[in-house]
């Protein structure tokens, strides 16, 4: 604490041992905001910048079901990462709950919201879910995404290309608005994603709804709102 007093410039080094990626957050800057932060790759050669880390935490080919992608803060950047949830039918006096890169409180809150409020059963699964690249959500703004993907997994549908999912949920089922709404969209909207399903579905059933017509049955390759999108809800 002594040295953090004397110098100008206080910085964290962090990451996953389970990834390259490492972030560099200002703790203390007298010269410049301190919620800035690098993205850096530790690559054979050193560490490298990554100028754009959209796409790492995102997954690869067509979409699948169980998955949603949201809109994250890293300090100033906006991320896309890509949420993924499996179930599994179980009769377990007590399913599973496996989370990874997420809360396991935040999780358990999201199932039990969408069991009691958007009717969507998983109290007789097994849920596992986790985040593409290692990265960690500790925010709310994450609510809606988890909840999606979970749901989608349960009705083993998948959300079609170019769409995403920003929101906090709450425990009577409504959709709250997130903090930096606007550089999030903004950031959708720079990715591509058309379709992105926020507060303005004012509730989690409202939200599934509108994003049962954008969903694909497996295997299809429709483009979002094509004849072949099928209610998934």
């Amino acid at each position: 604490r002594i040295l953090e007093h004397l110098v100008d410039v206080v910085c964290h080094f962090e990451g996953d041992r389970q990834s390259s990626l490492r972030f560099v957050r200002a703790l203390k800057n007298r010269f410049g905001p301190t919620d800035e932060v690098g993205c850096f790759d530790m690559a054979g050669d050193g560490i490298q910048e990554v100028a754009d880390p959209s796409a790492l935490f995102l997954g690869h080919g067509d979409p699948v079901a169980g998955t949603c992608v949201t809109i994250a803060m890293e300090g100033r950047r906006a991320l896309p990462v890509e949420v993924q949830a499996l179930t599994i039918k179980t009769s377990a006096p007590n399913p599973r709950r496996i989370v990874n890169g997420v809360e396991a409180s935040r999780v358990a809150m999201v199932l039990a919201v969408l069991e009691r409020r958007a009717g969507i059963v998983v109290s007789d699964h097994d849920v596992y879910v986790s985040t593409v690249g290692g990265v960690r959500l500790a925010e709310p703004a994450a609510d809606l995404a988890i909840a999606v993907a979970v749901a989608n997994a349960v009705s083993e549908t998948a959300l079609a290309k170019g769409t995403a999912a920003i929101g906090e949920l709450s425990l009577a089922g409504e959709i709250r608005p997130v903090m930096q709404a606007a550089q999030r969209r903004a950031e959708a909207e720079r990715l591509g994603y058309r379709t992105v399903v926020d507060a303005a579905s004012k509730n989690l059933r409202g939200a599934l709804g509108d994003l049962s017509l954008h969903t694909v049955r497996p295997g299809r390759r429709p483009a979002a709102g094509g004849p072949d999108d099928e209610p998934g809800f």
